[in-house]
């Protein structure tokens, strides 16, 4: 891949195709049709936020006994059984705050819809605790972040106990053009729950997989373009990748300020929408969330309406993702039906008239605001105090010293893919370059107004539609993911839009989705769609851990 173009089989593409030390990476060879002993019937199976906080209402659960449930779940099915590695370590403190959550209950009552409930994070979201903030990387064990990411701050005052840190693609899939996505130096490669030769995808792969497999409730994942809708789409779930702004991203080991984001991964609308209230906010130390302020709602849930499809003017995507899967394809067709059925206005074909020519102004500008970025993030959130003893990777302080770091433990971190965007983003100047600003700019102008804004304009539609991507793709340590059209991340993520996905169906038992994608700040909208088609259709199936695809 050259520094000029960034095509499916790169970024995108990565992304559509996720124990404390590092564990065997290996994926077994794998026999047809064949289901993995996993644990025994779980109470929690598909347990939603308001059913849990009725049982500790009733006090037929206690924060401290759902934390323990989860945690066995995790050492039966995620370092047994399957094997899923999509957990890196459990929190060692987390039955202590689930102790203490249930104590303030009892006194004082519930701070919210969240209060008690075990939430995964991905670990590329800093926790001042023992747990390990990594990205995935060996380089960053034993640095200790010197708070909180903000987010994180949010989730604690909000009652939830941080139950540990979800596996993940390594720096959040940038770091090579041949990766595999799920895979980390520290926790292997992650597998999916429907069938375990296929991708989670990239890269909050570890998020999504532990949320299909009833690992936990809920977890956060972060997307650059595809981090959270393409596993969630992958593996059977809901994702929300917010407005730009309206979550912050404070304390979260950066690719790109100009797309980054974090937000909700859940198995129902209703518990991704309790999760996004809790983590949108104002912070002092993230501009971009300024914009946030009078649009951010701290209650989502106040816009699932059942019916909320009714009246709603819905575009259909099809040039450029539609087309490349029939089975796919298909299951559109019947969303499609059903959109129409429960009363939407659908404008069909509604083309993004600009999809596909930004890809090369995206990758440029994600070089040159990850070296930036990251030696920003470096310098403030993993100091080492001089003098002190720590591990080899602990002195890294810039993204140079990280590929020095990955060329001198290649056996442990580049067993089976390179770091060619590293390389590709240390050449890269600073922020001022031209090449940068002119590449900004084309992303805005054809992302947005040209694309997105266009579009929506015309038809006056409330949110655009299209199938999140195709059914995950094979595993392949050797050649990376494959390449390949259909992921629907790009025009949201470069935008700076919201985007929802839900589950739609399945093709010989792997995940497809459906997504809503709108205006910025129109979340609240996408949810209410989203909503009523998850209740009309009641998609998601449980995993069922098969060694592999269901085929006939």
């Amino acid at each position: 891949m050259s520094d000029r173009t960034m095509d499916r089989r790169t970024f995108v593409g990565l992304a559509a195709a996720g124990g404390a030390a590092a564990v065997e990476s290996r994926v077994p060879a794998l026999a047809r049709g064949v289901s993995r002993p996993s644990a025994a019937p779980f109470e929690l199976e598909e347990a939603t936020i308001a059913e849990l906080q009725a049982g500790m209402k009733s006090g037929k659960y206690t924060a401290r006994g759902l934390t323990a449930a989860y945690a066995q779940r995790i050492d039966a099915l995620d370092r047994k059984g399957p094997a899923l590695r999509a957990v890196l370590e459990v929190n060692p403190d987390a039955l202590a705050q689930a102790e203490a959550l249930d104590a303030e209950r009892k006194a004082k009552g519930p701070r919210g819809l969240l209060h008690g409930v075990p939430v995964l994070v991905k670990d590329n979201i800093a926790t001042r605790d023992r747990m390990q903030s990594t990205a995935g990387s060996l380089a960053l064990v034993g640095v200790a972040p010197p708070r909180d990411a903000f987010i994180v701050e949010r989730l604690r005052a909000s009652g939830a106990v941080i139950l540990g840190k979800a596996n993940l693609s390594e720096w959040a899939n940038f770091r090579s053009t041949h990766s595999s996505s799920g895979w980390s130096g520290r926790g292997g490669q992650c597998r999916n729950p429907y069938a375990l030769d296929r991708t989670p995808s990239g890269s909050s792969s570890g998020s999504g997989v532990a949320v299909a497999a009833n690992l936990c409730p809920v977890a956060i994942g972060t997307e650059t373009d595809g981090s959270i809708v393409s596993p969630s789409t992958c593996c059977s779930i809901v994702g929300i990748k917010p407005t730009l702004g309206l979550v912050s991203r404070t304390g979260i080991i950066p690719i790109a300020h100009s797309q980054d984001t974090a937000g909700p991964m859940a198995r129902t609308v209703a518990d991704a929408s309790v999760l996004l209230g809790a983590l949108a906010g104002v912070d002092p130390r993230d501009d971009a969330t300024a914009a946030s302020a009078g649009q951010a709602r701290t209650d989502y849930t106040a816009f699932l309406d059942p019916n909320g499809l009714k009246g709603a003017r819905l575009g259909v995507c099809r040039s450029h993702f539609m087309g490349y899967s029939p089975a796919t394809d298909a299951l559109m067709e019947g969303a499609i039906n059903t959109v129409k059925r429960l009363g939407a206005v659908v404008v069909d074909p509604a083309d993004i008239a600009t999809a596909g020519q930004f890809d090369d102004a995206e990758f440029t500008v994600l070089l040159y605001e990850f070296k930036a970025d990251l030696n920003r993030y470096l310098a403030e959130w993993a100091p080492r105090p001089p003098g002190l003893p720590g591990p080899p990777g602990a002195s890294a302080k810039t993204l140079e010293d990280l590929i020095g770091f990955n060329d001198r433990n290649k056996e442990r971190e580049l067993p089976y893919f390179g770091q060619e965007i590293f390389v590709q983003a240390q050449a890269k100047g600073p922020l001022t370059d031209q090449d940068y600003l002119r590449a900004l700019d084309k992303d805005h102008l054809l992302a947005r107004t040209q694309g997105i804004d266009a579009v929506m304009a015309e038809h006056q539609l409330d949110a655009l539609i299209a199938p999140t991507g195709g059914p995950p793709a094979l595993i392949d340590l050797v050649n990376g993911d494959p390449g390949g059209g259909g992921s629907f991340s790009s025009p949201a993520a470069v935008a700076g839009y919201p985007h929802v996905t839900v589950p739609l169906g399945y093709v010989v038992g792997l995940p497809v989705g459906l997504s809503f994608v709108g205006r910025p700040w129109s979340e609240a909208t996408l949810i209410r769609l989203a909503y009523a088609f998850e209740q009309a259709t009641k998609a998601r199936r449980p995993p069922r851990f098969l060694t592999t695809a269901d085929l006939p």
